[in-house]
């Protein structure tokens, strides 16, 4: 059985940082993409960032492109998402999820297991 666990969310100002982190276990984690989604209250679960198998292709939504950075440790089984100059409007629940293919993409139909997510909170 896969299992994300995910960490590293917390309550930070605006313009500040945070470093999210999931730790996958039970699956071939360096054979499959792995992406980012948030869900913010009373909206959709929306892409945020995606990275291929071996790390050297990512996407990124329009909003975090410039200020978000996803990274992945094949030897640690964990992907990372960097989050710089944060804006109230990045609050939200993040959720680590394992790509169904090697190469990444940005629906969640792309995407198989999901983590419990993290709560990321700026405040103004």
């Amino acid at each position: 059985q896969v299992q994300l666990v995910e960490s590293g969310g917390g309550l930070v100002q605006a313009g500040g940082s945070l470093r999210l982190s999931c730790v996958v276990y039970g699956r071939t984690f360096s054979y499959y993409a792995m992406g980012w989604f948030r869900q913010a209250p009373g909206k959709e679960r929306e892409f945020v960032a995606a990275v291929s198998w071996t790390g050297t292709t990512t996407n990124y939504a329009d909003s975090v492109k410039g200020r978000f950075t996803i990274s992945r440790d094949n030897a640690k089984n964990t992907v990372y998402l960097q989050m710089n100059s944060l804006e109230p409007e990045d609050t939200a629940v993040y959720y680590c999820t394992t790509g169904r293919r090697p190469t990444s993409g940005i629906r969640p139909s792309d995407f198989d297991s999901w983590g419990q997510g993290t709560q990321v909170t700026v405040s103004s």
